[in-house]
Order: structure tokens, then sequence, then C-alpha cells
């Protein structure tokens, strides 16, 4: 717990040595309230099971590790960059040298990163018209996701003759 080491990287991924042997995904971070279940959602999108789990705070930072394989039956190859990025965009970001707001105005200092508002991505409006079918949602969001598009909300809607109205609220993650 603490401040971490600048040189260590807030998510690691480390492969057993063995097949079938589980991955090892660590995150360590600064803590924020439902972060913990922000992660694990996403891993399991990914199509990972998590067989193990270990998490641990102190209210500012965290550090978890989870012990993950792939779903039985999954045809695609794993992303292991992509889900890696994608875990690095959930955790919050830390003030420079170990310091938050609270210590810096404290200390009558004021960080200016904090204070300038950070810049908005383009969110993209993405409209998906069709009968539904069983496994739909799950088939768009996989694709999506291969794209490298970050999914910030989704508004789903079916008529009563069996269409689907889907509303994707899209970023580009790869800028």
């Amino acid at each position: 717990m603490g401040i971490p080491n600048p040189s260590d990287e807030v998510v690691q991924v480390r492969h057993g040595d063995v097949a079938g042997e589980p991955t090892v995904v660590t995150i360590s971070c600064p803590d924020k309230t439902g972060l913990g279940c922000d992660l694990c959602r996403l891993v399991l999108l990914f199509g990972l099971n998590i067989v193990k789990g270990d998490m641990s705070t102190d209210g500012r930072w965290c550090y978890i590790v989870l012990w993950v394989v792939a779903r039985p039956g999954r045809a695609m190859a794993m992303r292991w960059d992509l889900l890696k990025d994608r875990l690095i965009q959930l955790c919050p970001v830390a003030a420079p040298f170990g310091l938050d707001n609270h210590h810096l105005a404290a200390a009558g200092l004021h960080h200016h990163d904090h204070d300038a508002p950070a810049p908005s991505p383009n969110i993209f409006l993405l409209k998906f018209f069709c009968y539904d079918r069983m496994g739909l949602l799950h088939d768009v969001t996989r694709v999506l996701c291969e794209l490298e598009l970050t999914i910030r909300r989704v508004k789903v809607s079916t008529t009563p003759d069996g269409r689907v109205l889907d509303l994707f609220f899209i970023t580009d993650a790869s800028n």
C-alpha cells in the first residue's frame, strides 16, 4: 500500500508457466468507490473467468490481484494488450509524488493539472436497429471492443414485434 515506485506499471499481466495455469492480472492504483466491481466486470466482458481474487485497500490506494482463465470454447484469441489498456483507463490518476488534492490544499499548494478540466473525448452515437435474437447484445459489444471502441453508455429498447433499437454512446479508445 502507499506510494508506488514510479517505474511500476499500474496493470501487470503475468501468464502461467504451464498450459491451463491461470494468468495473474495485478492492478495497483488509487482507489475509488466501485473500482473493484468495474475492473472485474471488464475482465468478464473480455471472456475470462476469475478463478481467484485478492483485493486490498487503505481507502486511498488499492492493490488487486485476479487469477483468470479463458472461458471454455472461447474461439477468438485473447487481446491482452487491449484488456490491459482498458483496465488502466478505469483506474483513477494519481496526484504527483503520491499527494492527493487534500494533501496539496493542506500544504497551501494547488496542482493545476487537477484544476483544469480534462478534455472530453468525442462521444459518438451508434444506432443499432434489427430483429432481436439470443446473444445479440453480447455479439455487438464484443465487436465494438475488438474495434477498440469504448462503450460509455447503452440504451436498449425492444419493440413488441421483436425488434431492438440499441443506442451505443461510444468513444474511440485508439486515439
